[in-house]
């Protein structure tokens, strides 16, 4: 695996990821990943209680579906929110970044994802606290 290592600031990472990645594209990743975990976690724990009767296993092994669906969308968040503050080049520049040159769009783009990012990982912890606050479908 090609990578290189870069020191911004004081701050050094790694670049496992090509520039190409940081594209319009990123804004919506972790909004993205938040509305399937929702999807997913709603939409499981409904099928379940609506049709209990089906099922072989308890409401334990759905509990334990919403944890590993919860730990995959917060690693995918936490990994675009690297992928922003990257492109925001670490911080380096303070916002606003308003004028009408490339840099200040990627550096706009850059902290409007990362605060994107931000914002879907609090979604995304709250969505799964009824998992974790329930054990059991209440009728």
């Amino acid at each position: 695996m090609r990578y290189r290592i870069v020191s911004v600031g004081g701050v050094t990472a790694m670049h496992l990821f090509p520039k190409e990645i940081e594209s319009f594209w990123t804004l919506f990743t972790a909004p993205v990943v938040w509305a399937v975990h929702f999807l997913i976690c709603y939409l499981g724990a409904a099928v379940y209680c609506a049709k209990q009767h089906l099922f072989t296993f308890d409401f334990a092994v759905v509990r334990v579906g919403v944890a590993v669906a919860t730990a995959v969308a917060l690693i995918l968040i936490a990994l675009s929110a690297f992928l922003a503050w990257r492109q925001w080049r670490f911080g380096e520049h303070d916002p606003p970044h308003d004028d009408p040159t490339g840099l200040d769009r990627r550096l706009f783009q850059g902290f409007a994802t990362l605060l994107l990012s931000g914002l879907s990982f609090v979604a995304v912890v709250y969505v799964s606290l009824p998992a974790l606050l329930l054990t059991g479908c209440y009728q």
